[in-house]
């Protein structure tokens, strides 16, 4: 980083990657503002400037070296598990002459969720930071880091009768499975070896592909689906809201369903007799809801919201992209899998081909799709337009 790319940051004032030290006053702040970068995407600390007014008053030389020890000795020791860091220097001219400014750069976490010396957890919260004591978004750190599959976890006060045995019979067929080696197998064993029970509880994949009523546990793992009069998401008059219950493959068929039912079908080369095309690729509307529903956040209560408008459509999903994916390299076909079961299930139960190919075909059958990546709301957000009916 030169003087003028180090002058643009400070001009612009602290953001959820960037925070100013006046000076290193404090090693337990300083580990807990490293912390919180490890925790979330990372950011850069500088050393020098005034955090309040953004005023460079920079280092002399025996303060920037007793920083730059003290500052590894913090990373090394009072961080838990230990980060590594790399700093910079960079000298600025000021009223009062030259001075050095010390650069921290804290790449995002591979090991969260990281911790002080007393095991407190810190994460950004915009400019600032705050302490994390909700036990789901503890599980969501450890899910980023890998080391934490949600849907393998245990759904309490389930148990083998909750299991729907037509639901594994199709999914045995469909794996292929040899009919007669299958049914040597006593049933609870085979429902351990699927992975759909544990600990005679279901598992989270288990209950969401499997079960007979898997909203009577997880009633917030539904989907909300909404035809809207106007353009306005705050309006009170609508065509349909419904709420659709169900295994992931049953969602799956009715939140297409109403698709069909509140797109317009165009006609274009057919007989007469036929209901048309959808105005949006039925190919991309699969992709993008097989998405939202196999690689949403199962740590986060919320449901799968499908919204039509006047002007477009949106799907939005709990949990924003896992661990550095970004809008960018999803469109390249980078995936990292957060749901490891519904991933397997999915595979042999619906029309889905995983290897980060879902965005890309989606994008490919309908250009305009917009995707956003909501970080702060912690949602990832899918818009399609649509033509006016006139243009059509």
């Amino acid at each position: 980083m030169n003087a003028i790319e180090l002058l643009d940051i400070v001009s612009v004032g602290e953001t959820s990657k960037v925070q100013f030290k006046r000076e290193l006053d404090n090693q337990d702040k300083v580990a807990a503002e490293m912390i919180a970068f490890s925790n979330s995407k990372g950011g850069i600390i500088i050393f020098g400037v005034v955090d309040k007014t953004g005023e460079i008053i920079g280092l002399d030389y025996e303060t920037l070296q007793k920083t730059s020890n003290i500052i590894s000795t913090i990373a090394n020791e009072l961080v838990k598990p230990l980060i590594y860091i790399t700093t910079e220097v960079v000298t600025v001219d000021t009223e009062k002459g030259k001075t050095h400014i010390l650069i921290i750069y804290i790449d995002e976490g591979v090991s969260k969720p990281y911790k002080d010396k007393n095991g407190t957890i810190w994460i950004k919260q915009g400019s600032d930071k705050r302490r994390v004591t909700d036990n789901a978004e503890i599980m969501r750190l450890f899910q980023q880091s890998g080391t934490l599959y949600v849907d393998e976890m245990i759904v309490a006060n389930t148990s083998e009768s909750d299991i729907d045995t037509n639901k594994v019979a199709e999914y045995l067929q469909k794996f292929q499975a040899d009919s007669d080696e299958v049914a040597k197998i006593p049933d609870r064993q085979l429902y351990l070896n699927l992975n759909i029970l544990k600990n005679n509880q279901l598992t989270l994949g288990g209950l969401l592909f499997f079960s007979k009523n898997p909203q009577q546990y997880k009633p917030a793992f539904c989907i909300k689906a909404i035809a809207f009069f106007g353009n306005d998401i705050g309006g009170n008059d609508y065509r349909d809201s419904i709420n659709i219950t169900g295994t992931i493959p049953e969602l799956f068929k009715e939140g297409m369903n109403f698709f069909k039912s509140f797109l317009r079908h165009q006609q274009k080369g057919q007989n007469f007799n036929s209901i048309g095309i959808l105005e949006i690729s039925q190919i991309a509307l699969e992709e993008l809801l097989q998405n939202a529903l196999v690689h949403r956040d199962y740590t986060k209560n919320a449901p799968i919201r499908l919204m039509i408008f006047d002007s477009r459509i949106e799907i939005v999903s709990p949990g924003c992209l896992p661990n550095s994916l970004t809008i960018e390299s999803i469109k390249m076909g980078n995936a990292v899998v957060r749901n490891n079961l519904l991933t397997s299930y999915c595979s042999k139960l619906m029309n889905y081909r995983g290897f980060g190919s879902g965005i890309i075909r989606a994008t490919n059958n309908q250009p305009n799709i917009e995707l956003i990546n909501d970080i702060e709301g912690e949602q990832f957000i899918v818009k399609i337009p649509r033509l006016a009916e006139s243009e059509q």
